[in-house]
């Protein structure tokens, strides 16, 4: 087998089985959706919670945070993946499930926060 240096992700290894090539891209486009999803959410806060302006601005801040995080993230994720398959190594773990839950748990609480002194 190919030392995992001259491993990329569409050559070298084995090849994986394409039903695992393609959960790995579907959670690719996942982590896409999800910071598009946030992304419109920032966009939305900003354009639509009317006051005060200086909230708003920081809910909307923080979405636009996290999808540039999980937009940033993602590509390496599945490269990562892809050539862990291929060189037949365990996947390689994620930290973004953390981060996720815990920017979207920061997003809740500084809505109910912003709520509860509006």
């Amino acid at each position: 087998m190919a030392p995992r240096e001259d491993i990329k992700p569409h050559e070298g290894g084995t090849e994986p089985d394409y039903r695992f090539t393609l959960a790995n891209e579907r959670t690719f486009l996942a982590w896409l959706r999800t910071a598009l999803g946030l992304l419109a959410g920032g966009v939305a806060v900003h354009q639509l919670v009317p006051a005060p302006a200086g909230a708003s601005a920081v809910l909307a801040g923080l979405c636009v945070a996290l999808a540039a995080v999980l937009a940033a993230a993602a590509y390496p994720r599945w490269r990562r993946v892809q050539i862990a398959m291929r060189a037949g190594e365990p996947l390689p773990r994620s930290l973004m499930i953390v981060v996720l839950t815990a920017g979207l748990f920061l997003l809740i609480l500084t809505a109910a926060i912003l709520l509860a002194l509006s």
